[in-house]
């Protein structure tokens, strides 16, 4: 498999699928949100954090809050960041209100708490949080390229900008978020972001890197015949 120089994180909530991929694959850290642990039908979530760091080994993972409050955001980020040295506390650049957390983050940063900015879209947005973080910290600055993407917007130009602004803060990475097919690996390695997520689902095309396009077209059309087969039935 092709060796990466950008950092794969693993990005879900299934301890089960973040030991499979660890085992498997190029992945230098972790990632989980609400979201996907609802997928999961995650119900303890200590517990499942607990669990999440005894198996992935002292790599960098990322718990998210789950307040809409900044007081409560604050409580629950320094029990998360608590659990381990490796934890990075997921932020969301706003609460549901539209209210910057910039002041939470520069709070939580004093203390050193290690921080992930979760929901970024804009170039403003990234220049704020890149200004909240303390020297002498760690921290990510999460992009969300692909669902910016998603609205017919190109994220390249966008996210060349962001790898050009952090250069100048070196307590800060750069993710490239909501990955939505390997190309987006290539794209943001290409223009040196630091990290991307990607889904176990993206993760297992890996093996596809490098692969002979006229065999893959044959593959492919086996692949057709054999779902015709177990349709059972013929058009004539």
């Amino acid at each position: 498999m092709k060796d990466f120089s950008i950092h794969i994180y693993a990005d879900g909530a299934s301890v089960n699928g973040m030991q499979q991929v660890q085992n498997n694959l190029p992945i230098s850290g972790f990632t989980t949100n609400p979201s996907l642990m609802k997928k999961e039908g995650i119900t303890n979530y200590i517990q499942f954090a607990k669990e999440a760091l005894n198996t992935v080994h002292g790599l960098p993972i990322s718990f998210e809050v789950f307040g809409d409050d900044f007081i409560t955001m604050e409580k629950e980020a320094r029990k998360l960041a608590g659990l381990g040295s490796n934890v990075f506390v997921k932020i969301p650049i706003t609460n549901t209100k539209g209210e910057s957390s910039i002041p939470l983050i520069k709070t939580l940063s004093l203390d050193g708490i290690q921080i992930n900015v979760t929901a970024v879209f804009t170039l403003s947005q990234i220049k704020d949080v890149l200004k909240a973080f303390s020297p002498e910290t760690k921290n990510i600055v999460s992009v969300f390229a692909g669902r910016i993407a998603d609205t017919g917007v190109d994220p390249l130009p966008l996210m060349k900008e962001a790898v050009r602004l952090i250069k100048d803060y070196p307590q800060a990475d750069l993710l490239w978020a909501s990955c939505r097919e390997v190309l987006n690996i290539f794209q943001a390695q290409e223009i040196g972001v630091d990290i991307i997520t990607v889904t176990n689902d993206v993760l297992n095309k890996l093996n596809n890197v490098g692969k002979d396009l006229v065999s893959f077209s044959l593959e492919t059309v086996q692949g057709f015949q054999n779902d015709v087969q177990a349709l059972g039935y013929t058009i004539i």
